[in-house]
């Protein structure tokens, strides 16, 4: 725990996050400029879900060493990564539970004061269907797969969390 404590405090941590989101949105925009494969909404929200992480970790990445930044970080993250599996686990039900009561809308829909879709519809524009599966791997439909990447940031984000509260200089846990 130690270690992850030191880690987390270092900036390397954050842009290894970074860098890992950034790899995971460059594949969806290939997904969707390289294979044409058209995004849904449900895409779109899980898109802006992982951006979310980003941001969280530009702002971990800022000065880690501080408590309140590092915790600004760490709190980015876990909404972003809960509402990106929120979102993936609706997406997989509308996949493989279909229903006519049950659909996602047919149009993004973004807050007027940041209209993504409008400023950036090569990013941020659906045309595809939430119902359908286009792609798989190992099995694994693109939404099934979001469940494992949202939940495993989870997993790395609740192993940091926890290391926060050890000391650096015993193996003990800190008094808050």
């Amino acid at each position: 725990m130690q270690f992850l404590n030191t880690f987390s405090k270092s900036r390397i941590s954050w842009l290894l996050l970074l860098l890992c989101i950034v790899f995971f949105e460059g594949s969806a925009l290939f997904f969707q400029h390289g294979m044409k494969l058209e995004p849904c909404v449900m895409c779109i929200y899980e898109r802006v879900a992982m951006m979310g992480i980003a941001f969280a970790a530009l702002l971990g990445a800022i000065a880690p060493q501080y408590a309140i930044i590092r915790w600004a970080g760490l709190i980015a993250w876990g909404y972003s990564a809960v509402r990106g599996l929120q979102l993936s686990i609706e997406h997989v039900g509308y996949q493989f539970n279909p229903s006519p009561f049950a659909t996602c809308d047919l149009f993004v829909q973004f807050p007027n004061w940041a209209p993504l879709n409008k400023w950036v519809p090569w990013m941020f524009e659906a045309y595809g269907d939430c119902a359908k599966v286009v792609w798989t791997f190992l099995g694994q439909s693109m939404p099934q797969w979001l469940v494992i990447i949202f939940a495993g940031n989870l997993v790395a984000l609740a192993l940091i969390v926890i290391a926060q509260f050890f000391s650096k200089k015993t193996n003990t846990i800190r008094d808050m």
